[in-house]
């Protein structure tokens, strides 16, 4: 069974002997080890992935919470094989509709072969949506939008969700998140085509660059926003000259985009694909 550990917390010396200890002395193979010292906010960051027996996952995880109370780490043990057949996934989506409701339709329909466990947003705007899905719906923003990072953490330890799958969820997730999160289980989808059209306004990017063929990129997130390499999907569709902005973005909004992250997170769920030092590859 391939295991990924995540560990974060406060920096000190030494934070990472304990968990490679046990690891090795329980003859388990690393496959892959990340660590960083974030020093401007004194946080130490960790990524193990070991390969062990089905039978020592349970005992892992022990070992795993018993270090964590002793060096104040935040660790987590996951393996993608212990729900392999039906993953939990929490869908985090903000104002926009047309692409949380395309992955709550095809896990529905049985396109994508998962359970969605809860709908996290920011605002309440799509409280309803959740309701029509008859699917747990949780606010992790205050009155003007601002989420309470420590209580998404806390709501996707809850429902003991697998991936995260960000739906337009328009906050830029910390690295806290993404170090704990770590290992190929958060899937975001980008409004435009990756690398050529990143930020906030991909669209109006392209448009004025004269683009006649405009897309979507679905992507896993990892802490180092500019790493690269992270596609999972893409998707486009070409209009003709002189097309209106209104239009372009239309048709993706409603069309592409959420085509694009059903198919991405088809993939993942799937098990076709991972991520392997911060590189996608085929399984």
């Amino acid at each position: 069974m391939k295991v990924v550990i995540t560990a974060l917390g406060p920096d000190n010396s030494g934070l990472a002997d304990p968990i490679i200890h046990y690891v090795t002395g329980r003859g388990a193979r690393i496959s892959e080890i990340q660590m960083y010292d974030h020093d401007e906010e004194q946080l130490f960051a960790m990524l193990c992935r070991i390969d062990v027996p089905d039978t020592e996952l349970d005992m892992l995880t022990d070992a795993m919470k018993q270090i964590g109370e002793v060096t104040g780490l935040a660790i987590r043990v996951w393996s993608a094989e212990r729900r392999k057949e039906c993953p939990r996934l929490a869908v985090c989506c903000t104002y926009l509709e047309h692409t949380p409701r395309a992955i709550l339709e095809a896990v529905k329909q049985g396109v994508i072969h998962a359970d969605v466990s809860v709908l996290i947003s920011n605002r309440k705007k799509l409280k309803s949506l959740a309701e029509e899905y008859d699917i747990p719906f949780e606010v992790i923003g205050d009155a003007q939008g601002i989420a309470d990072d420590q209580k998404m953490v806390a709501t996707l330890d809850h429902y003991d969700v697998d991936y995260v799958v960000l739906a337009r969820y328009m906050r830029i997730l910390p690295p806290s998140i993404c170090w704990q999160f770590a290992g190929g289980r958060i899937i975001n989808l980008h409004h435009g085509l990756l690398p050529g059209f990143p930020g906030f306004r991909p669209y109006h990017n392209a448009y004025n660059a004269r683009m006649l063929t405009f897309g979507a990129t679905c992507h896993f997130i990892i802490p180092e926003l500019d790493a690269g390499n992270q596609t999972i999907n893409q998707r486009t569709f070409s209009v003709a000259p002189g097309t209106r902005l209104e239009d372009v973005m239309r048709i993706g909004e409603v069309e592409n985009e959420p085509a694009c992250l059903v198919e991405g997170v088809r993939r993942v769920v799937d098990r076709e694909v991972c991520l392997r030092f911060h590189r996608v590859v085929a399984r």
